[in-house]
């Protein structure tokens, strides 16, 4: 993203810089000394750094409006928690503003602002206080947050007993049931067990169609796409900002990026190439059951007469294997020649529900029992399904009422 004065909203993250010192210390005088000596006669730019100091966050700027839900992505350490304490305050910018307007529910770490010794009841009363509203108010919401969390045996219990999951209920619950103008929600979740996860993701729902401003973080990137309109790959800067599905098709692309290409690597993918009914794949979602071709490039290093090629399909969002396939070379009618480029392609039915998917390659030395290069660069498209709601797999499941209540053929619907 560009720097710039960005649009306003309840949430603003306006060219923010954030920097961070290492570990290391200066131990004695002799250590001391020079460095601030140097510090005083040597001017740095602003961008410079010290020897133990490094950018956490690089000019990141973007901004949330009311209703509006923002998921952020990124690998572990690439400042997405940093974003979200910078934003509820907890840590200030080296350079740059930021800010959030109204009421925040914020859960960023398990149990932060929780006292230990006081109750599950006692912290719903603290948080609220944290929050602004005043103790007959909360009293008024402490009903819905107990049933919420589902924590009602352990309310009078004191916090430091909870499970890490217990507190994640509770601190959820507490920020999902005092009327917060912004929901700022970290990883946390993800310590919390299915069913509650999806309560949450529900509440957020619900939430952002009632004009509440929303900020989330998580790994779990089938949980973005399913709450977020738009998305952020941060990695100390913004790699990509836009509508989310193609912020997460830039994620796994860069997460796989390195692929093929390994020094190692026996056999190279120079190149792979998705196509779908109206030709090359590029941002454009496929529909369940449209056949698709993704043709590879490969380059041996070395001649192997026994080959088996691989062909797998995960689900983006969340990893999950989806499908794998195996040719040998006798299946195909080909083995592999020192310096000679071959292509193959795979067709295959996109049988699969609405969701983020990529597809991998790579070759297999039958008589070495090994393989010849790692994983290819992925070939990432999306699916786009109205009816289907769980699952992977698109059944074309036909729904029909056979007869009414007098004998007579009504009708049918079909999934397709």
């Amino acid at each position: 993203m560009k720097s710039g004065t960005v649009s306003s909203g309840v949430v603003t993250f306006d060219q923010v810089w954030k920097k961070f010192v290492r570990g290391e210390r200066h131990t004695s005088l002799r250590d001391l000394i020079p460095a601030a000596v140097r510090s005083m006669v040597r001017p740095r730019s602003p961008e410079s750094l010290k020897k133990t100091e490094f950018w956490a966050l690089r000019d990141v700027s973007f901004s949330v409006r009311s209703g509006e839900a923002l998921g952020i992505i990124g690998p572990n350490g690439a400042g997405k928690s940093t974003t979200l304490k910078l934003l509820t305050r907890i840590m200030r910018p080296s350079r740059g503003r930021c800010g959030i307007t109204g009421r925040v529910g914020a859960l960023i770490e398990i149990a932060a602002g929780f006292h230990g010794d006081l109750t599950g009841r006692e912290n719903v009363f603290l948080q609220g206080a944290i929050m602004g509203m005043k103790r007959v108010d909360i009293a008024r919401k402490m009903d819905a947050i107990i049933d919420f969390s589902g924590l009602e045996a352990f309310i009078e219990t004191p916090v430091k007993r909870y499970s890490s999951g217990m507190n994640a209920r509770l601190g959820f619950s507490i920020a999902a049931n005092l009327e917060p103008d912004v929901l700022v929600i970290d990883e946390v979740l993800a310590v919390g067990d299915l069913s509650f996860q999806t309560k949450c993701i529900d509440r957020m729902q619900e939430f952002r169609r009632r004009g509440v401003a929303i900020v989330f973080v998580s790994h779990n990137l089938q949980a973005v796409s399913a709450l977020c309109q738009r998305a952020i790959f941060l990695a100390g800067g913004v790699k990509a900002d836009g509508r989310t599905d193609a912020v997460i098709q830039a994620y796994v692309a860069s997460s796989h990026e390195d692929a093929g290409v390994k020094e190692a690597d026996l056999v190279r993918v120079q190149s792979v190439a998705l196509s779908g009914p109206a030709g090359p794949i590029l941002n454009d979602a496929v529909r369940p059951g449209d056949f698709l071709t993704l043709e590879a490039s490969y380059l041996p290093r070395v001649s192997v007469q026994d080959v088996t090629f691989e062909f797998q399909v995960y689900r983006s969002t969340d990893n999950l294997f989806v499908h794998g396939s195996q040719f040998t070379g006798a299946d195909l009618g080909v083995a592999l020649e020192e310096g000679r480029e071959i292509r193959i392609g795979f067709r295959f039915t996109a049988n699969l529900t609405s969701g983020h998917y990529h597809v991998l390659t790579r070759v297999w030395d039958n008589l070495k029992q090994a393989f010849l290069n790692d994983f290819s660069p992925p070939a990432v498209f999306a699916v786009e399904d109205k009816r289907t709601w769980a699952g992977v797999a698109h059944l074309g499941v036909v729904a029909e009422l056979r007869r009414d209540l007098h004998g007579a053929v009504v009708s049918d619907a079909s999934l397709d």
